[in-house]
């Protein structure tokens, strides 16, 4: 699935460190896609992605591409943030159960005066003018 893109002006706040092994991901997100590690042996998925899995510890993971879909477990609203964080404040933060039993935590956009827990979110790709990120915001319900 392709994530929609929310432009945003500037540079990312907080720039991800990439490293050999996360490459894959962010260059998956700044193609739109959000992908993780699922094990090979067990099974499971992990999030963020790991050359190993936290589940069995086995090294035989391999990377999959999840839907971007999910609700709202819990959220909160930073008032008072890191100071590279304090141009953006107060922002919303959440935590996510994605449809592929992943929970996640990341920004919530485009929520005005918030949303209810059980709410359903999407992914979308944040991109800012120097790379990619990733937030969730409220899934329009017809």
């Amino acid at each position: 699935m392709t994530l929609p893109v929310v432009r945003r002006s500037g540079r990312r706040p907080y720039p991800p460190r990439a490293t050999a092994f996360t490459r894959q991901f962010w260059d998956a997100l700044a193609a739109a896609r959000f992908t993780t590690s699922r094990c090979g042996t067990c099974g499971r998925a992990s999030f963020p992605p790991k050359p190993f899995c936290p589940h069995c510890w086995s090294r035989d993971v391999q990377w999959f591409e999840l839907e971007g879909r999910g609700i709202i477990y819990s959220q909160t609203v930073v008032h008072a943030s890191p100071e590279v964080f304090a141009a953006e404040a107060p922002y919303r933060l959440c935590l996510v159960d994605l449809t592929e039993n992943i929970r996640i935590a990341t920004r919530l956009v485009e929520a005005g005066a918030g949303v209810p827990i059980g709410s359903p979110v999407e992914l979308v790709l944040l991109q800012y003018e120097d790379g990619p990120l990733f937030a969730a915001r409220p899934l329009a319900t017809a």
